[in-house]
C-alpha cells in the first residue's frame, strides 16, 4: 500500500484541505510522512503546497550532525521557504515575498520550476504559519501540507486534518512510545462540551498551576478550553489531566492518522510489533511508513 494516498483520504473523508503532521519527539519520520503525502498528490496532478513551522529538507541536522530526510519536488509544487534557502539556479519562481520572517530572513512564496531537492523554513509563529497556509491556496494549491513542531499543537487549527507521527525516538520501550502517542491523541481529540451541564469557561490557557488548583478543590463541572491548543502542558501530563478532570472544548481539532518510525538513532523496535502497540495505544488508523503497512 501507499501510505501517502491512504493519509489523504484519511483528510478528504472529513473535507479538510490542510493536512498538519505533529510530532511525539524528533526523528519520528514527521517530514517522511510529509513526503509521503507529496508524493501521492504528486501522482494525482493536484496542485498542492507545503510549508514548515520550522526548518526541514536540510541534508545534516545543525544541531546534532546527523542525516535529515530531505525534500524532493516536482515542477508545480507550491511551497513558503526563506529566500537564503532558495537554489542558485532558476529551478523555482518566487509567486510573492509576503513580508513574513523566518529564522533565516526574509519568506517567499515559490513555485517550483525544475524538480530537486529543496529546503523549507516557515515562521516560527503560528498565526504567521496561517497567513502562509492561506497564501498557497491563493496561488492555486488545492490541498496544503504542513510540517509542524516537536509535540506542539499551537498550529492546528480546527479546519486542519491532523496525522500525529511517534517513532521509536519517542521512547526506550514501545510500550513508553505508545504512550507518548496516546497522549498526545487523547490532548487533540478533547471531546466537545456538553451545554447541559455545568461549566467553567476559561478564557484564556489551562496552565499546570490551574490543574493543581482545580483537582485540590475537587472540580467536578467540565473545564471548557476553546480547543486543545490552550493546554499548556505536553505529553503524559495531558493525559492525566484529562484523567482527573472533566476537560473540554469548544471546537474539536481533528487527528485522523499516525504515522510509526521504528527506528532512532540510539534504538528501534521490532516493525509489525511496534506498530501494533501503537494503533492499540492511540485508537487511529496507523501506518509504517517505511514498510507501507498498515495497522
Amino acid at each position: 500500500m501507499h501510505v501517502g494516498e491512504a493519509l489523504i483520504a484519511h483528510a478528504r473523508a472529513i473535507a479538510k484541505r490542510s493536512i498538519v503532521v505533529v510530532g511525539t519527539a524528533k526523528n519520528v519520520g514527521k517530514t517522511v510522512t510529509v513526503t509521503a503525502m507529496a508524493e501521492a498528490l504528486e501522482r494525482r496532478a493536484e496542485a498542492f503546497g507545503l510549508c514548515s513551522i520550522g526548518h526541514d529538507g536540510e541534508s545534516l541536522d545543525v544541531l546534532e550532525g546527523t542525516a535529515k530526510p530531505r525534500v524532493f519536488l516536482r515542477a508545480g509544487a507550491f511551497f513558503v521557504t526563506a529566500r537564503a534557502l532558495l537554489p542558485a539556479h532558476p529551478a523555482t519562481e518566487i509567486l510573492e515575498m509576503p513580508g513574513e520572517d523566518s529564522a533565516l530572513g526574509p519568506i517567499v512564496v515559490a513555485r517550483v520550476r525544475t524538480a530537486g531537492f529543496f529546503e523549507i523554513a516557515g515562521p516560527p509563529s503560528a498565526a504567521a504559519l496561517r497567513r502562509m497556509i492561506q497564501r498557497l491556496f491563493a496561488h492555486g494549491a488545492v490541498t496544503v501540507l504542513v510540517d509542524g513542531a516537536i509535540d506542539r499543537i499551537a498550529a492546528v487549527r480546527s479546519e486542519d486534518a491532523i496525522v500525529i507521527a511517534t517513532g521509536a525516538a519517542s521512547g526506550a520501550t514501545p510500550q513508553s512510545a505508545a504512550r507518548e502517542a496516546q497522549a498526545l491523541s487523547e490532548c487533540l481529540r478533547l471531546p466537545v462540551v456538553d451545554e447541559s451541564r455545568a461549566a467553567l469557561e476559561l478564557d484564556g490557557a489551562l496552565t499546570a498551576s490551574m490543574v493543581t488548583q482545580f483537582l485540590r478543590a475537587g472540580e467536578r463541572r467540565q473545564i471548557v478550553v476553546r480547543d486543545a491548543t490552550r493546554i499548556v502542558a505536553a505529553g503524559r501530563s495531558v493525559a492525566g489531566v484529562a484523567r482527573g478532570l472533566d476537560l473540554r472544548c469548544e471546537r474539536s481539532l481533528h487527528a485522523v492518522a499516525c504515522t510509526v518510525c521504528p527506528a532512532a538513532p540510539s534504538r528501534s523496535f521490532e516493525p509489525r510489533e511496534f506498530l501494533r502497540t501503537v494503533a492499540g495505544a492511540v485508537r487511529l488508523p496507523c501506518y509504517d511508513v517505511y514498510a507501507g503497512a498498515a495497522a
